[in-house]
C-alpha cells in the first residue's frame, strides 16, 4: 500500500513538469512556426474560366502581440509572395490594443500605420482586398482602413471590388465586421444584397472577419444564388486544441461548429482560418500560426 502511494507521489512532480514543457512549447515554440497551408475546394456553383484560381488568406495578424515584430510581418509578406497567388485577402483584425497607446496589457505593441508599413509589398495577379475585424473597430476602423489603403491595397467595408477573366467576372464583397453592423441581422442582409445586386453579374466570393455571419447569409436571407466562397478568420482555430476537450477559445456563438477548417453548408463553402497572431492568451498549442493558399476548382 505505502509503495503505491509513493509510486502515486511521484506522479505530481512528473505532471508538473510535463505542463511546463508544454506551456514553454505553447509560448515560445508555436507561436514563432508559420505553416504554409494549402486546400484545394472543389464547387459546382463556380465558372470554369476561374479553374484553378489561388487565393492566399492571411488573417488575425494582432501587431504587438506574441512574437508579432515588425520583422515577422515582413516574413509573412515574403512567405506569402512566395505562394504566387491570384488574390490575397486579409481578413482583419490588424491591431492588438483597442486604443492608441493603451499599457500594461501587452508587452509589444504596434500603431496601425506601423503595421501596415511592415505588411506592404504583397503581391497577387489580381491584388490585395481586406476587410477590418473587431479590433480594428474598437481601435478605430477608418484609421485602420486609411493606412491599408495608402499602402495599396482594397478595403472592402459593405463594397464589392470585380476582377475580369475572359469573359467572365468575378465579384468579392468585402463586409463590415460583424460587431460593427448595427443593424438587425435581417436589414443588414437585405443592404447586402442591395449592394450585391448592384454590382453586376459573376460569382460571388465574400469576405468577412467572423464566421458567424456566414449561416446569415446562406440561410433564409440568403444575399445571392451566386455565393460560392465565405473566406473568414477571427476565431484562431481556438488557438489552443486539446485532444478529446478540442478547441478551448472560440470567439463565436456557434461554439465549435465553425471554428476552424474547410465547411460546406446549402452549397456554399466556408473556410475559417486559425490566422497568425494571437489574443486573450499569448498561446498557441496545436493550432500553428498559418497562411492558407486555397485553389478553387469547379466539379
Amino acid at each position: 500500500m505505502l509503495s503505491k502511494r509513493r509510486h502515486f507521489l511521484y506522479l505530481f512532480p512528473l505532471a508538473g513538469v510535463l505542463c511546463l514543457v508544454l506551456l514553454s512549447y505553447a509560448y515560445y515554440i508555436e507561436p514563432q512556426r508559420l505553416v504554409i497551408r494549402q486546400e484545394t475546394i472543389e464547387t459546382s456553383n463556380w465558372d470554369a474560366e476561374f479553374d484553378g484560381l489561388r487565393i492566399a488568406v492571411l488573417s488575425d495578424i494582432h501587431g504587438g502581440s506574441n512574437y508579432m515584430t515588425a520583422e515577422r510581418l515582413r516574413m509573412v509578406v515574403e512567405k506569402t509572395n512566395e505562394q504566387n497567388a491570384d488574390i490575397i485577402v486579409m481578413l482583419g483584425d490588424f491591431v492588438s490594443q483597442k486604443y492608441e497607446g493603451e499599457v500594461g496589457k501587452r508587452p509589444l505593441k504596434m500603431s496601425p500605420a506601423d503595421i501596415a508599413d511592415n505588411l506592404k509589398g504583397l503581391r497577387s495577379t489580381y491584388g490585395v482586398f481586406a476587410v477590418m475585424g473587431n479590433h480594428d473597430g474598437e481601435f478605430g476602423e477608418d484609421k485602420v482602413a486609411a493606412e491599408f489603403t495608402r499602402v495599396g491595397y482594397k478595403v472592402l467595408q459593405n463594397e464589392v471590388a470585380t476582377i475580369q477573366k475572359g469573359n467572365k467576372a468575378l465579384r468579392i464583397l468585402g463586409t463590415k465586421d460583424h460587431l460593427r453592423l448595427t443593424k438587425s441581422w435581417k436589414e443588414t442582409s437585405a443592404d447586402i444584397k442591395q449592394i450585391v445586386d448592384a454590382s453586376g453579374e459573376g460569382k460571388l466570393i465574400v469576405l468577412q472577419h467572423s464566421p458567424d455571419v456566414f449561416p446569415i447569409v446562406t440561410g433564409d436571407l440568403s444575399i445571392s444564388p451566386d455565393l460560392t466562397l465565405f473566406l473568414a478568420g477571427h476565431t484562431h482555430g481556438g488557438q489552443v486544441w486539446f485532444p478529446v476537450f478540442g478547441r478551448m477559445i472560440v470567439p463565436s456563438t456557434f461554439g465549435q461548429k465553425y471554428a476552424y477548417g474547410h465547411i460546406r453548408e446549402k452549397n456554399v463553402d466556408l473556410f475559417v482560418t486559425s490566422g497568425i497572431g494571437m489574443s486573450v492568451l499569448p498561446l498557441r498549442f496545436m493550432v500553428p500560426p498559418e497562411i492558407v493558399v486555397l485553389t478553387v476548382v469547379s466539379k
